[in-house]
């Protein structure tokens, strides 16, 4: 909880004024390509002694040489009382142009490393880079808590649009923004003297005249050693000081030579501050390497994605925050109801339960599991806990575990109720693991361990319906989820199906809204949630189809009592619905072209549609589905065939258990084709199953089987972002 709390309000107060850095850092990464544009290169092989020779020849006046970290060849001269500065060609000597530093640059650069506020902006830009390299240091370690270690960091990245782009811009920018901060530590370190460059003071070292005249810089030896590439500034002796002598810098040290004999007076080497400092400068501002500079600056637009995501999950986590009514005290409390929720989602569902006990009459104390006991008096125990990650607990509740280790076991039976999405290869795990280490401490079970899936608000009732059973109250538990902003559908067009024993279904196809408010981009697999005329609770279908298509398809089976599907069932064209998209992300296809096998019976058979309608690359998608009757509910039919036709889909291969010689189910469909599927699945192939959970325990045991002799398994496909479920 403390690194998420650390993070967060890094983030919101330091990741504000660090948008700042980032604009004008990713300004400032164009000055290094421009000036490696500029630069006229040298000869490998050419000598410092050469270049100042030729240059010497070109440009009168001449005081000093600089090669720039870009390659640049920069002379600088007086014209009697007027300095000059000319861009060289280390070819010739010659003048190439006037070098002048454009002044928004030299602006964008007192900006960013002082906040135009001098010293006392330094100081401030100082605290910023700590602030940053605090915020890289615990944004990566939530990174790794949300994607299963090291070696899962590269893996596909799970929840909502805000979600995934944070993590996405963050596993690139947390570790250049930790190497920013830290070299700009270090530069602030060095401009306030605090780590000292020079260990050592300059040599007392000047020329003795002896009435002979300068030496050419080509008869000087050290210049005749040194290349052009190693040069950092080459200062001549001044004409009115004939005691002045030749002084040279490279990354290596810097040296003084005699002016009258070519003697190498003095050389001091680099100190390992100079070094460290030529580096520091190197990462951080990218002079002298204009691909890294592009990266920096592509990094410093990053943060402005990352800062924005970074705000938008805070205040939704700030809008979920729970707010517990009639809250016992602990003391006084005869049920205690503990939350481990992430996002705060869990907290509404926990509310609602709060609600309906105390409406049932208990004296009800509900807080965060971390806070887990059990007094005396207590009659039972509720947990409500989501599964953060791969399979790890929400932050505030990271050491439940060991706190239920030391808690002696109570008398009051303790019933836990798990929150997660099956798309997750360890679905509600941290649920698994509170309910073992809760009956191994010796704790009575009240109920068994349930699993919520998605928040499904159905699941969420029939749990509730159990727990008021064995505790022998009338519980009504209103819970009414927050919803987004609704958008107004338009039926199309419908095409029934008789269905089987009494379950009609149909396939809608509902216009998007062309004026008020539109639905975001949505693909097919992500969700269309239907609030039903005087209802509050959402039913979530799969969605057939993507933005692109123009609009939004659904196959809905009609259920004897549900609410949503007779309202769909009794639409007519012209009429409308109010709906929202939820994202279906742990369900999408992912990039590339391996093959996708699809599977799925009775009306999950809409998202594989809506995946093949999609399919204008003809990625190889074949498809397995079963269904009861062809002329009942072979939903889609006509289409897959034209795709078929068309090469949407490679193949298809049907099962329609009601019919004789139907070839009974989809699971049965896999097996005859065995080698096909299993060649299918050695070739990299990307799995997606829709339909009922029992149709995929059936596919899933043949999966297995087909696995095995490859060395892999249906966990392992998880793992890698293969295998997805979509049930219900």
């Amino acid at each position: 909880m403390a690194w998420k709390w650390l993070h967060r309000w890094l983030g919101l107060v330091a990741g504000t004024l660090a948008l700042v850095l980032g604009i004008t850092g990713a300004a400032l990464s164009l000055d290094p390509l421009r000036n490696a544009w500029l630069a006229a290169p040298a000869a490998p092989g050419l000598s410092v002694a050469t270049l100042a020779q030729r240059v010497q020849a070109q440009v009168p006046g001449l005081e000093e040489i600089r090669r720039l970290p870009s390659g640049m060849v920069v002379a600088f001269a007086f014209d009697g009382d007027q300095p000059q500065a000319w861009r060289i060609d280390p070819a010739t000597g010659a003048r190439l142009g006037a070098y002048q530093p454009s002044m928004l640059p030299r602006w964008l650069k007192n900006l960013h490393r002082s906040w135009l506020a001098g010293d006392a902006g330094r100081i401030g830009s100082a605290v910023l880079a700590l602030a940053m390299l605090g915020l890289s240091v615990t944004g990566l370690t939530l990174l790794l808590r949300r994607m299963g270690g090291w070696r899962q960091l590269a893996g596909a990245v799970r929840g909502t649009l805000a979600q995934r782009l944070h993590v996405l811009t963050g596993r690139v920018l947390l570790l250049v923004l930790a190497l920013s901060a830290i070299t700009a530590l270090w530069l602030s370190a060095t401009t306030f003297g605090l780590v000292p460059l020079d260990a050592w003071p300059e040599p007392d070292v000047h020329s003795v005249p002896n009435g002979r005249p300068d030496l050419a810089p080509g008869q000087l030896p050290l210049l005749q050693r040194l290349r052009v590439q190693e040069l950092r500034k080459l200062n001549l002796p001044a004409a009115d000081d004939p005691q002045d002598s030749w002084q040279v810098s490279t990354g290596a040290g810097q040296g003084w030579v005699e002016r009258y004999n070519g003697q190498t007076l003095a050389w001091q080497d680099a100190t390992p501050a100079q070094r460290v400092q030529d580096w520091a400068l190197l990462l951080h501002t990218g002079d002298g390497a204009w691909a890294w500079a592009l990266l920096l600056g592509a990094t410093g637009l990053s943060i402005v994605l990352f800062w924005t995501t970074g705000v938008l999950l805070w205040w939704q986590a700030r809008r979920l925050a729970p707010r517990i009514a009639d809250n016992s005290p602990l003391a006084q409390a005869d049920t205690l109801l503990f939350v481990a929720s992430e996002g705060g989602s869990t907290w509404g569902f926990a509310q609602a339960l709060h609600a309906a006990l105390v409406r049932a009459g208990r004296r009800v104390h509900s807080t965060g599991l971390e806070h887990f006991c059990a007094p005396p008096g207590v009659r039972q125990v509720l947990v409500l806990a989501a599964t953060y990650g791969d399979g790890q607990a929400p932050a505030h509740a990271a050491r439940a575990l060991e706190r239920i280790a030391r808690t002696p076991a109570g008398a009051a039976p303790v019933a836990v109720l798990g929150f997660g999405d099956r798309q997750f290869p360890a679905y509600c795990a941290f649920a698994e693991a509170l309910a073992q280490a809760l009956r191994e401490r010796g704790w009575p079970e009240l109920l068994p361990l349930e699993r919520i899936h998605q928040q499904s608000p159905q699941e969420f009732a029939r749990w509730g319906e159990a727990l008021a059973q064995v505790l022998g109250h009338t519980l009504v538990l209103d819970y009414r989820p927050r919803l987004p902003p609704m958008s107004e559908l338009t039926l199309r067009s419908r095409q029934d199906f008789a269905g089987g024993a009494g379950d009609p279904a149909v396939i809608l196809r509902l216009s998007l809204p062309q004026a008020g408010r539109r639905l975001p981009r949505f693909v097919a697999g992500d969700l269309l949630a239907i609030v039903a005329p005087g209802t509050a609770v959402p039913r979530y279908y799969s969605l057939a189809s993507g933005t692109a298509d123009g609009f939004a398809e659904l196959c809905v089976r009609r259920r004897a009592g549900g609410l949503c599907s007779t309202f769909l069932h009794g639409l007519q064209p012209g009429d409308s619905v109010q709906a929202f998209v939820r994202p279906n992300p742990g369900f999408a296809l992912a990039g590339g072209k391996a093959p996708l096998l699809l599977i799925g019976a009775g009306t999950g058979v809409a998202p594989l549609a809506g995946f093949i309608r999609g399919n204008a690359r003809r990625r190889p998608m074949h498809l397995f589905y079963g269904a009861r009757a062809p002329e009942r509910d072979f939903f889609f039919g006509q289409e897959l065939q034209d795709w078929q036709a068309d090469g949407r889909l490679h193949s298809l291969h049907t099962a329609f258990s009601r019919a004789p010689g139907g070839g009974g189910h989809v699971q049965d469909a896999l097996q005859r084709n065995a080698a096909q599927v299993g060649a299918l699945l050695a070739g990299g192939a990307h799995v997606r199953v829709c339909g009922s959970r029992a149709m995929a325990h059936g596919v899933a045991q043949v999966l297995e089987t087909l696995l095995a002799p490859l060395g892999l398994s249906l966990a392992q496909l998880k793992e890698r972002g293969r295998y997805a479920e979509d049930l219900f």
